[in-house]
C-alpha cells in the first residue's frame, strides 16, 4: 500500500519535531546514515516506514525485540493483565503474585545458583543494583570491567562504562572503579588489589564490537573470585534471552556468575522490565536494609505479566533452535562475503544471532549502514568502532528474510567497490592555464 500524502506529511513533521525538541544530534548523524525514518508499521522482523518502504530490521534495539515486534502473543498478555486480571503497575511497597512468579521462573531459568531477584525498568538500573549488592555483600568498593564495555548510562552503570566518551562529560564520576583489556585474564589479576569487591564483564561485549569472550577467560574469571570474597557480575542485558543459540552466553563456558543484570528482551519489546538475579545467600544484606534499592516502575505487574510470556515463547516456538539454525545461516552468508570482498570486510565473528562484521577502514560503517538501508536492511555500525558492524535480528527471522538480509549485504559491498572503482577510473584533468589578461 502506498503511503498518502498525509502520512508523508506526518513523517515530515515527526522528524522535523524531534530534530528540534528530542535530540537534533541523534537527528542530524542518522540522517547522514540514510536513517532518517519514522519508524511506522512493526511485525515480526519487519519495520515500515511512514513513507511506504520496508526493512528487515538487524538493530532491534540492540536486542531488546528477541521475540519479534509486536508479538501477538505478546499484545495478547499485556490486554489480559490490563482487561481480565485487572492489573496495572502495582505499588512498589506492597508484594504481588506476578513479582513473585516471574522471580520464580527467573531462579529457574537462569544458571545455576542464582535464585534471588531485584526488579528494575533498564539494563543501566540493574547493573547499577548489581553494584550496589557487591559492594554491600563484600563491603569492598573497587569494581574492575573491562575498555569499550558498555553497562548503561545510569550513576554506577556510568562509572564501570569503558568508553571515555560516555564518562568524561560528568566526571569526576563514582571512585574505585577501573577498567582493563577484555579478554586480558592477566590484565584483570593485575588490578585485583585488596580494594576489589567484584567483577563486571558481558560474556560478549555488544557496543564494544561483539567481542566474545574466551571460555578460559571467563573461567579464569570466576578463579579470580572463588574463595576471595568478590562477587562475579555478568551483564547479558544484550547477550541474555536466547540470542546466542543459548539462553545466556555464559552457558557456552559452563562459568555461573554470582549475579547477572538482565534486561531488553525480558520486555518483550511492548513493556520495559529488567532483573538483576543473584545467589539467595545475599538475601541477608536484603533483609538487614529492605529498603536499600526501590523502583517505582521495576517489576511492574503488567511488566511481570509480559516477561512470563516471553519466556514461554522462546520455549514453545523454538527460538533458541531457530537462532542458532539462522545463526549459521548467516554465519556462512558472511564468510563467503569475506572470501569475496577481503578489501572491504577482516572478520566475521559472534554468536547466534549476535554478530559483527569487522571492516578494513572506518569510514566502511557509516556507509554501510546507508547502503544496506537503501536496500531494505537497518543495521548499524558500533558507535565505540565505525569499522564494525553489529547484526542483532530478532531470532524468530526466517530464512527468505536472512537471504534479504545477505543479499543487501552483498549488493551494498559491490555498489561501494564499483564506486571506488569509477572514482579511480576518471581521468586526470590537465592543469589549467591562467588566463592572460590583454594589456
Amino acid at each position: 500500500m502506498w503511503p498518502t500524502m498525509d502520512e508523508l506529511e506526518l513523517k515530515r513533521q515527526a522528524l522535523a519535531d524531534f530534530a528540534t525538541y528530542v535530540n537534533p544530534g541523534k537527528a542530524r548523524m542518522l540522517r547522514s546514515a540514510g536513517l532518517d525514518i519514522l519508524e511506522w508499521r512493526r511485525n515480526g522482523a519487519v519495520v515500515r516506514d511512514a513513507d511506504g518502504r520496508e526493512f528487515v530490521d538487524c538493530i532491534t534495539g540492540m536486542g531488546s525485540f528477541a521475540v519479534g515486534r509486536r508479538h501477538p502473543r505478546v499484545i495478547a498478555a499485556l490486554k489480559r493483565a490490563v482487561d481480565e486480571q485487572e492489573l496495572d503497575i502495582g505499588d512498589f511497597m506492597l508484594m504481588s503474585k506476578p513479582k513473585a512468579d516471574l522471580a520464580r521462573t527467573l531462579a529457574d531459568v537462569c544458571p545455576e545458583g542464582l535464585d534471588a531477584v531485584m526488579y528494575g525498568t533498564g539494563g543501566g538500573e540493574a547493573v547499577d543494583f548489581a553494584i550496589k549488592l557487591a559492594r554491600g555483600v563484600t563491603l569492598r568498593p573497587g569494581v574492575v570491567s573491562t575498555l569499550n564495555g558498555y553497562h548503561g548510562h545510569t550513576g554506577f552503570a556510568l562509572s564501570a562504562i569503558g568508553r571515555p566518551q560516555f564518562r568524561e562529560p560528568f566526571e569526576p564520576l563514582m571512585p574505585h572503579f577501573t577498567q582493563v583489556a577484555f579478554n586480558d585474564l592477566e590484565a584483570m589479576r593485575a588490578a585485583m588489589d585488596e580494594s576489589v569487591g567484584a567483577i563486571l564483564v558481558e560474556p560478549i561485549q555488544g557496543e564494544g564490537g561483539i567481542n566474545v569472550a574466551t571460555d578460559q577467560y571467563l573461567r579464569g574469571l570466576r578463579e579470580l573470585c572463588d574463595g576471595q570474597d568478590r562477587v562475579l557480575i555478568f551483564d547479558e542485558i544484550q547477550s541474555g534471552m536466547g540470542r546466542t543459540g543459548k539462553l545466556w552466553a555464559s552457558l557456552y563456558s559452563g562459568v555461573a556468575p554470582d549475579i547477572m543484570a538482565v534486561g531488553k528482551s525480558l520486555s518483550g519489546g511492548i513493556y520495559p522490565i529488567s532483573a538483576t538475579v543473584f545467589r539467595s545467600e545475599y538475601l541477608d544484606f536484603l533483609r538487614a536494609h529492605p529498603f536499600i534499592h526501590l523502583s517505582t516502575f521495576g517489576g511492574a505487574d503488567v511488566g511481570c505479566v509480559v516477561a512470563l510470556e516471553v519466556f514461554r515463547i522462546l520455549e514453545e516456538e523454538g527460538l533458541l533452535e531457530n537462532a542458532t539454525q539462522r545463526g549459521e545461516q548467516f554465519q556462512a552468508g558472511f564468510t563467503r562475503l569475506l572470501s569475496i570482498y577481503p578489501s572491504m570486510v577482516t572478520d566475521v565473528r559472534g554468536r547466534g544471532l549476535m554478530m559483527a562484521l569487522q571492516y578494513t577502514e572506518d569510514q566502511l560503517g557509516p556507509r554501510m549502514t546507508k547502503e544496506l538501508a537503501e536496500r531494505g536492511v537497518l543495521a548499524m555500525m558500533s558507535g565505540n568502532d565505525p569499522s564494525v558492524m553489529r547484526v542483532m535480528p530478532c531470532l524468530g527471522i526466517t530464512a527468505e528474510q536472512v537471504d534479504r538480509v545477505l543479499r543487501g549485504f552483498e549488493d551494498a559491498m559491490a555498489a561501494i567497490l564499483e564506486g571506488a572503482r569509477l572514482k579511480d577510473a576518471e581521468p586526470s584533468r590537465p592543469p589549467r592555464r591562467p588566463t592572460r589578461r590583454p594589456s
